[in-house]
Order: C-alpha cells, then structure tokens, then sequence
C-alpha cells in the first residue's frame, strides 16, 4: 500500500529501524531516535544498490516520489543514480576550487622560470587591483563575457585604456589556461576588443588644398639644404606611407 502524508508524519520510532515502503522501490526509514529518511532501493548490472534520497521533513512524500521517478529514468537509460551524484558532488566541488583566482594563481606560477621578478609582480598586481575583487571568487566556468567587459571597463573609466587591454590579453591566457586543464570550455577576452575603448592615434600634420601654393613658394625659397628641399617634393610625389626614401635622405643630410 502506497504511503500517504499523515502516515509518513505520524511514523512512530521503535526499538529498531523499521521501513514504510511507497512502492517503486521507495521507502521511508525510521529510526529508533525519531529520525526518519527516504531510501530508493534499485539495481543495476545485476546488482542490488541503495540510493539515499534526503531526509524527512525537508524531503517531503511527494519530493522523495518526484526523485525515485528521476532516478529511475535514469536507470532505464543504463545510468547508476549514485555514481552520477557522485559525479555532480565532485562537479560542484571543482567548481567552487577551480575559482578564476584559484585558476590564474596557478596560470602565474607556471610562468614564473620564464618572466622577471618586476614583470611576475606587475602582472599579479594588476590581478590583485583590478580583477579579483570582481571575479575573482567565481568559478571560472562560470564567467560571462558581460562580466569581463565591466571589469575592463571599469579601468577604462578612470583612464587605464592601454592597461586595460593588456589586462583582456593576461585574462584571455588565464582562460586558455584553464580550457587546456579541462577547467573551462570558453575563453570570453578575445570577443571583448571591439566593445573597448580605441587607442587615438596621433595623425600626422597636413595641409588644406588652398595652404599649398603658399606651401611651395616658401619650398623653392627655402636657403637649407637642397636635399631637404627634395625629400619634401618626393614626400608629396610618393605620399606619406612611402617617405621612407624621403626620411633616408634626410638622415644621410644630419
């Protein structure tokens, strides 16, 4: 006979454990000191196997029932119930190890025989400022790209740009790192560079069309050296990319 809620709450302990079965392999045990917990007896490859399923009251009849279903769908599918809880159990405890910082810490170590002291430290320090106190506790599996991004961002906004892409790069081997350990699946930092801030870049000076008769007429006065005077007009005939036989010229004239 299937177990309702008042039996299941009213289940006196005795001398000695005792079982309420539900049915499916599902039963309730009772102990001599009161407590009571929910039990799903199975098998698999022959083998008879017990699987706990929590404790009563915070389990509730319907809870342990909803479970026994679970577990037995995955029976039918040749999977052991206990050895995927222990399988999930060892997940989340990799996680909550295998934090970014946990991660990078390890990533720096690795590094250390090939990089300087100053230059281990600066990296670490940057670490220290800018990353983990946002995501270092988080396990990196777990790290969104909206989440690395406002860690960058943040250091843009005080003016950092040039650290802050260096910090997406040192992240970027940090989440490599973790993906050739079998830690991580995803690497978010390369797709970050089109959401950052650009380096301005410093143009050189030029002229407007109607400045450049003024501009000749003081080039064919000019009293220096003739050679100046040529890589000027060989700068304007071969453009500014290609002035490099123009800038050979006026190193040879120094």
């Amino acid at each position: 006979m299937k177990l309702n809620a008042r039996h299941v709450d009213t289940a006196k302990p005795k001398d000695k454990p005792y079982k309420l079965a539900d049915g499916g392999g599902l039963y309730l045990l009772v102990n001599p000191n009161g407590a009571r917990y929910w039990r799903l007896k199975y098998r698999v490859s022959g083998k008879e196997k017990l699987l706990a399923l929590g404790v009563y009251p915070d389990v509730t009849l319907a809870d342990a029932r909803a479970k026994r279903d679970e577990a037995k769908r995955g029976i039918a599918g040749g999977i052991d119930p206990n050895k995927a809880k222990r399988e999930e159990k060892a997940s989340r405890e990799a996680q909550v190890n295998n934090t970014f910082l946990d991660i990078a810490t390890e990533w720096h170590s690795s590094k250390l025989k090939k990089w300087s002291p100053g230059y281990a430290s600066d990296i670490m320090e940057a670490f220290k400022k800018d990353v983990f106190p946002y995501i270092g506790k988080k396990p990196i599996a777990e790290i969104k790209p909206l989440e690395l991004l406002n860690v960058l961002r943040r250091m843009e906004s005080r003016g950092a740009t040039e650290k802050a892409k260096k910090v997406r790069q040192r992240c970027g081997e940090v989440f490599r790192y973790a993906i050739v350990t079998g830690r991580a699946e995803y690497n978010p930092a390369p797709d970050l560079t089109s959401a950052m801030q650009g380096h301005e870049s410093n143009h050189y000076p030029f002229l407007n069309a109607p400045e450049l008769p003024a501009f000749f007429e003081s080039l064919s006065h000019y009293s220096g050296s003739e050679l100046v005077v040529l890589a000027a007009r060989l700068l304007i005939i071969y453009r500014p990319q290609n002035g490099r036989i123009a800038r050979g010229i006026l190193a040879r004239n120094r």
